[in-house]
């Protein structure tokens, strides 16, 4: 069942492993082995999708992307525990942009395996849900569109792609597999498996052929 499916289900509860908005009591042994878990599997996720990397070792130690989502983990979970955990959230999360790049409000909620190439520009707003297996290209933007205190970033399912310096702001909702090409503005729903590309975005209702994704001028 895709991120799109569970929200309109109604449930919305920490569904990610290491990213749960509340301190539920689990003993400090289980929460460092759902981490080192979490990581591991970040590790292998980049290594499947970054053609550059060389090792493990490489990845953990180099990855912007990485240690800007992992920075998020805590950052979340601090944004959760309470009103006396926010501003250290907001803290971490000013200190990971300074480092990495990436700036990610604390209370955006993120699903596992979650990749972002480069890292340099990419913002994600206080609203935004991000579903598993999701890859964010540098410069990508999930922003919103009103001043009110409401839901006003996307959500984003499953296995999505967006690509370098795209935008995708307001509520939105993007559908599992599908992709949003390279300096898209997307302002509204992109079904899922579809690919979205243009300013403002046009939608195609079937996933870009394997031989077009070559070309990252057009794509990501």
């Amino acid at each position: 069942m895709g991120l799109l499916s569970r929200v309109r289900g109604g449930r919305r509860d920490g569904r990610v492993r290491g990213t749960a908005a509340s301190l539920d009591g689990r003993s400090d042994a289980a929460d460092l082995r759902g981490a080192l878990a979490a990581v591991r599997e970040d590790v292998t996720a980049a290594r499947h999708r970054d053609p550059a990397s060389t090792s493990d070792l490489q990845v953990l130690l180099t990855s912007p992307g990485l240690h800007a989502i992992w920075s998020h983990r805590l950052a979340h979970r601090l944004w959760g525990a309470g009103r006396g955990g926010r501003l250290p959230a907001l803290l971490l999360a000013q200190a990971t942009r300074s480092v990495t790049g990436v700036e990610i409000h604390p209370g955006a909620r993120i699903g596992r395996r979650f990749f972002i190439d480069h890292g340099m520009g990419v913002v994600i707003g206080e609203t935004a849900e991000v579903g598993d297996d999701v890859m964010l290209y540098h410069g990508a933007t999930l922003g919103g569109r009103s001043m009110e205190r409401t839901k006003r970033h996307p959500t984003v399912g499953d296995g999505v792609v967006i690509g370098a310096g795209a935008r995708v702001l307001g509520p939105v909702a993007i559908g599992d597999e599908a992709q949003v090409g390279a300096n898209a503005v997307v302002v509204a729903d992109v079904p899922a498996h579809a690919t979205a590309v243009g300013v403002p975005a046009r939608v195609r209702r079937e996933r870009a052929h394997p031989e077009e994704l070559v070309d990252p001028a057009i794509w990501i």
